[in-house]
């Protein structure tokens, strides 16, 4: 056998301190064991010449060296090893271009000596050594192996989890000090594996994937008298199953301390094949009914072809689906392989005989009902006392139905109350009758519910108003739930059999089908309570007879003719059928003409009265006459109406517009229908002056800070634009008739003739009899297309009122003459162009002394142009800037005198320079 050698490096010292070939051999004696197989290396380094060099072998049992073998001469070997090497028992063997090995086979005590390599020199100069000697040493085989039964191996059969042991005797009788090496190894397949070894340097080495089993104690190596190694392998799988040999090898330990193997054995022991236990886990029963209250009993049978000692586990599971895992299940109670039950107050499991386990529950409820099976494991005892699982199982589920108690009882629903009309009390009772079979532990709970009443064969769903859980608390459901929450509907416990439903105010949605639901509870052993019946009573109808509600309004006018100044009255009557105990409410509202701009939508909210009589202004806005318009109750279904100095501009249609309400829930009014009654029209028949406004500027074009004005003129028909001094002259005969004379600043006279009128007309008297309202508005653009914006105004009583400005430029509004007034701009700037105008609001004095207002007159507008005085504007800057350009010149020129006068003056002294001149050539 060919066996690792360790070159020897030190046979050529007088070569460590300089450069020339090296031949190099195993550093001798080389023991090695008659018989085996013998490879000495030789090996040449730092040589000149060819890359792959060439080696003879000689060999000298005392002082001459005979010829073995070369690599180049094929005549190179002695005749007394020419069959040797032809047979090939003697060989060389090239490792690489620089190194061989001489290996010789079934080596014999007779080829103990020394063996010499040696290289042929292809160096250009000699330096080194050619060759090198090593010692070899013949021993006799001393090693024997065998294993328990010296002929052949045995057979094993073995169970799954079951132990065995195995023995081989290693023993060697070897002159020369060698230490045995023992590895135990199985075969499964083709190849060997190793188990478990016993080294040369006396450590045990597992094999690949035994080190866990090793450190567990399960696969042990024990030596034993007799030079026995034996094998102890517990908890036996599939896995050990196969061929086991003791494989033995013998090494020495060489000059340099290194170990090396000289030879090695093997020998068969067993044969093992291991069997898996069967195990068959079957619940005797099958599907299972029992009654609460009664005892499940359960037996789980366990088959098994293992023998010899083993104990069983068993443990019973509890899940309420059949697809559950044992993770999943509730373990219920558990017998492991001691007999030792764990403790459980109703459930009991029991050993019936070696193979049948029982368990046995009392006292059962619904809460049982579901699927049980059984898991059981064997175990096995081990060398160490302990105990070793080989097989678990688990049986098919068993489903187990607990029938509940149920209790037998009636439910009958009735109405206590019912509404007649919307809005009154509705009761329902709900009540347990020919109660029988019930316990201590069964309570009963309701749950109402509503179903819509549709006309044919149409079914609606029911809804759920509200339910009651084990404990009696109350869960409104969906419909309803916010008027539950406000108390409109009540549900009680009136008796132990009684439950009530009370709708506090019934509106018109409520009517339907009503019916209730009792339960019956069970109470289970951890004190929870399960539902174990329910029972819907006959449904209850609630509906009443509707009609349409009906509301007349009537408007009547108490005094048919009035003149301006007066008190207006009217009254309205309302009458109403199909309205339970109704209240009303009144709102007067005035129509006014399209030409009047205060209310461009035409209709007017001008005071109301709720239901509770409470008096409101709505959208009267003249402060003048706050208390000019009172609304009052005179009788339960009758309303009157004043409004106190009525003027021109009170002039429309006017109706009372009325809402019935009916008492709702909770002390709420519900509105139940409107009404409008007949128009009352207010119409002044007067004979007056129509008057005209006009804006006029004699200069709309104007330049930045200049002052603008714009003069507003009021005119009548037939007078000039020119306003005058108005004088007022009137004759008075029955139904008079009047002359409007004016004086005009030119001197002529102009006169308007009015027709005849009687005493109720509003014409004016006197020049103190008229007054005006005058506003002016500005559109900053050219189109008209923004909203204006109030500049000032001067209100009859001559107080002047002006905007907010954000500009320089200023206002200022006067009254000139009678029908003249002015607006001045002062410091005008760019933002005041625009489109300007003025509404004017005359207010006449009647004949009682009551100031009557007209309706509003707006002007046309007059475009106002801001233009900039671009001489003006840069006049002051550019004669600055001259100034100051001109100041700074002669103030530099002025600088520069004085400095070149007084501060930069030197006397320059000129050289004085010798004119001569030359003299000729010639003349020198």
């Amino acid at each position: 056998m060919t066996e690792p050698v360790h070159v020897n490096s030190l046979q050529s010292k007088e070569h460590a301190f300089c450069r020339g070939r090296i031949v190099r051999v195993p550093k001798g004696p080389l023991i090695r064991v008659v018989g085996t197989e013998v490879a000495i290396p030789c090996s040449v380094s730092d040589y000149d010449g060819p890359s792959e060099q060439n080696f003879d072998w000689e060999f000298s049992r005392d002082t001459d060296f005979v010829r073995i073998v070369s690599t180049w001469d094929s005549t190179f070997t002695s005749e007394e090893y020419q069959k040797r090497v032809g047979r090939g028992d003697i060989k060389l063997r090239r490792s690489s271009n620089d190194a061989v090995e001489l290996v010789i086979r079934n080596i014999q005590p007779a080829d103990q000596g020394r063996y010499k390599c040696s290289t042929p020199s292809t160096d250009a100069t000699v330096q080194g050594n050619y060759d090198a000697e090593v010692q070899v040493k013949v021993i006799s085989d001393g090693l024997s192996v065998s294993g328990s039964k010296a002929r052949s191996s045995a057979s094993l059969r073995l169970s799954e989890g079951d132990s065995f042991k195995l023995r081989c005797s290693a023993s060697t009788t070897s002159p020369e000090h060698t230490h045995l090496h023992v590895t135990w190894q199985v075969r499964s397949g083709s190849s060997w594996r190793d188990i478990l070894s016993l080294t040369h340097e006396g450590k045990f080495q597992p094999g690949p994937g035994y080190e866990e089993r090793y450190r567990s104690g399960d696969v042990r190596l024990d030596t034993g008298a007799n030079d026995t190694y034996g094998l102890s392998v517990s908890q036996a799988s599939s896995v050990d199953g196969g061929a086991y040999r003791c494989l033995v090898s013998e090494w020495v330990r060489g000059v340099d301390g290194s170990w090396q193997k000289i030879q090695e054995k093997s020998v068969e022991i067993a044969t093992v094949s291991i069997q898996r236990t069967a195990l068959d886990v079957v619940i005797s029963t099958s599907n299972v009914s029992v009654t609460e209250r009664d005892s499940l009993d359960l037996t789980c049978n366990i088959t098994t072809d293992r023998s010899g000692i083993f104990q069983a586990e068993v443990m019973w599971y509890f899940s309420v689906s059949p697809d559950d895992t044992l993770s999943d299940a509730q373990l219920l109670l558990s017998m492991d392989h001691d007999s030792v039950v764990s403790d459980s107050t109703l459930i009991s499991l029991s050993h019936v005989d070696r193979n049948s386990y029982r368990l046995l529950v009392r006292d059962v409820d619904v809460e049982d009902s579901g699927y049980y099976f059984c898991e059981a494991a064997i175990w096995v005892p081990l060398h160490n006392g302990s105990w070793h699982k080989v097989v678990e199982r688990t049986s098919a589920p068993v489903s187990v139905v607990v029938t509940a108690l149920e209790p037998d009882y009636d439910v009958f629903l009735n109405a206590s109350k019912t509404p007649k009309f919307s809005d009154d009390p509705t009761e329902l009772n709900c009540r347990i009758t020919n109660v029988q079979d019930t316990e201590a532990n069964i309570r009963f709970t309701v749950s109402w519910y509503y179903r819509q009443h549709l006309p044919g064969d149409d079914v609606a769903a029911e809804e759920l108003l509200a339910s009651m859980d084990a404990d009696w608390t109350l869960l409104p459901g969906d419909r309803g739930r916010e008027r539950i929450q406000n108390g409109e509907i009540i549900f009680s416990k009136k008796a132990a059999d009684t439950f009530s439903l009370r709708i506090q105010w019934t509106s018109e949605s409520d009517r339907g089908d009503y019916f209730c639901v009792i339960s019956a509870w069970s109470r289970q052993r951890n004190n929870s309570w399960v539902k174990s019946k329910d029972v819907t009573s006959a449904p209850v109808n609630i509906f009443w007879a509707t009609q349409d509600y009906t509301l007349t309004v009537e408007a009547v006018k108490l005094k048919p003719f009035f003149v301006a100044g007066h008190t207006f009255e009217m009254t309205c009557k309302v009458s109403s059928k199909n309205i339970k105990t109704p209240r009303y409410s009144v709102l007067i509202t005035a129509e006014k003409p399209l030409a009047d701009q205060s209310n461009p939508n035409g209709t007017t909210r001008i005071i109301s009265l709720s239901q509770d009589s409470v008096v409101r202004l709505e959208d009267w806005t003249d402060q003048t006459r706050v208390d000019g318009v009172v609304l009052e109750k005179v009788q339960e279904n009758e309303f009157r109406y004043r409004m106190y100095q009525t003027q021109v501009s009170d002039a429309g249609l006017y109706r009372c517009v009325v809402t019935a309400w009916s008492p709702g829930g909770g002390g709420m009014w519900r509105e139940a229908v409107n009404g409008l009654s007949n128009p009352i029209q207010i119409d002044f028949q007067t004979s007056g002056p129509v008057f005209n406004v006009s804006v006029h500027s004699d200069n709309p074009t104007i330049y930045q800070g200049e002052v603008a004005e714009l003069l507003c003129i009021i005119t009548m028909e037939g007078m000039p634009l020119e306003p005058g001094v108005l004088k007022l002259l009137q004759t008075r005969a029955g139904c008079a008739a009047y002359r409007l004379t004016f004086l005009l600043r030119n001197g002529t006279v102009n006169a308007f003739q009015g027709s005849p009128t009687c005493l109720n007309s509003s014409l004016p008297t006197n020049a103190d009899d008229m007054s005006f309202d005058v506003s002016w508005f500005a559109v900053r653009s050219f189109a008209l297309d923004r909203e204006p914006i109030l500049l000032a105004s001067l209100d009859r009583r001559g107080i002047v009122t002006q905007s907010r400005r954000n500009g320089s430029s200023d206002l200022s509004v006067e009254r000139i003459s009678p029908l003249e007034f002015r607006l001045r701009v002062h410091g005008c700037e760019d933002h005041d162009f625009g489109n300007h105008y003025c509404v004017v609001t005359p207010w006449v004095r009647s004949a009682t002394g009551v100031w009557q207002r007209e309706p509003d007159i707006k002007a046309k507008p007059l475009f106002l142009s801001v233009k900039m005085d671009v001489l003006n504007a840069f006049k002051y800057p550019l004669l600055i800037g001259i100034g100051l350009a001109t100041a700074i010149g002669l103030l530099s020129c002025l600088i520069g005198y004085c400095s070149s006068r007084w501060c930069c003056k030197k006397e320059v002294q000129e050289t004085r320079r010798e004119r001569r001149r030359l003299m000729s050539m010639e003349m020198d």
